[in-house]
């Protein structure tokens, strides 16, 4: 479920994907720093969201720097870090454990599960440090597993339990913007689920596996279906967006809410549809 919340890179000036970019590079140095190699290796796109939205909203300090890393040995690039960048690496952890579990009880993957347990002693400073929110999380997932099992035919309660987990990811502090957050993540997270299961299911009805789409499947209009649903809980999202404070980097958030979410799935669509022109030509 990583990788969904994305740019839209063609549609981002070149200054916003340098500050878009060297927040990504913030959370890549500090998971490295905080958790070693095998925390970076767990970097993905979808926390430097997170990072914007915290930054952009409570406006804290930020440092900016210059360095070289693996990545780009021959030239320094710009990093930003601040508070939410360490929140944002401690979550990521978090969350890349939990994906590898649902790898290997979904598929068996051996080497998810090996990743996994490499990630269980880092997630260990995170479950001490965010107890609360983790027996929360932790309540979300198991859930998820059982209806997975289950084979729970209720497409939107099972979102709503993913829409969970990251609706306590988003709710950084207690404060007025609580609510506000909780919405964002909540609908993004059902949408998160939602999108991962129409990109595999082809592979999943192949393997006899679950997802919440197959039935929907049978329905004449998956697509119209499909796409409809997927839009509703992004206008939620973005329509709870829309109410905060934001001004600093908007346009970034902006461009991924509305038009980086859908790339993938536009991409899986297209895929799709030329491989049923394909069959019939």
């Amino acid at each position: 479920m990583f990788g969904y919340i994305i740019i839209n890179k063609a549609e981002l000036r070149f200054r916003e994907f340098d500050v878009y970019h060297s927040y990504y590079c913030g959370l890549c140095r500090r998971l490295k720093e905080r958790y070693g190699l095998w925390g970076q290796i767990s970097l993905s796109y979808d926390m430097t969201f997170l990072i914007l939205l915290l930054t952009g909203l409570y406006e804290p300090d930020t440092e900016v720097m210059t360095c070289k890393c693996a990545a780009h040995p021959l030239q320094k690039h710009a990093v930003r870090v601040n508070r939410f960048t360490d929140y944002a690496a401690d979550m990521n952890v978090l969350l890349s454990y939990y994906k590898c579990m649902d790898d290997w009880w979904d598929d068996r993957k051996v080497s998810r599960l090996v990743y996994g347990k490499l990630l269980k002693k880092p997630c260990g400073v995170v479950e001490k440090q965010y107890a609360h929110k983790l027996d929360r999380i932790q309540k979300f997932m198991r859930e998820i597993w059982e209806g997975e099992a289950q084979g729970e035919k209720n497409l939107d309660e099972m979102a709503g339990r993913f829409g969970g987990v990251m609706e306590e990811i988003f709710a950084w502090n207690s404060d007025e913007w609580e609510p506000s957050l909780r919405k964002i993540g909540f609908y993004l997270g059902k949408f998160i689920y939602l999108v991962d299961a129409y990109e595999d299911l082809e592979k999943d009805e192949k393997k006899g596996a679950y997802n919440p789409f197959l039935l929907l499947q049978k329905d004449g209009a998956f697509e119209e279906s499909s796409r409809k649903i997927l839009t509703m809980m992004m206008a939620e999202c973005s329509r709870e967006f829309e109410k905060l404070p934001i001004l600093e980097d908007v346009e970034i958030l902006r461009n991924i809410l509305y038009s980086g979410v859908w790339c993938r799935y536009e991409g899986v669509r297209k895929r799709r549809q030329e491989k049923r022109v394909g069959s019939h030509g």
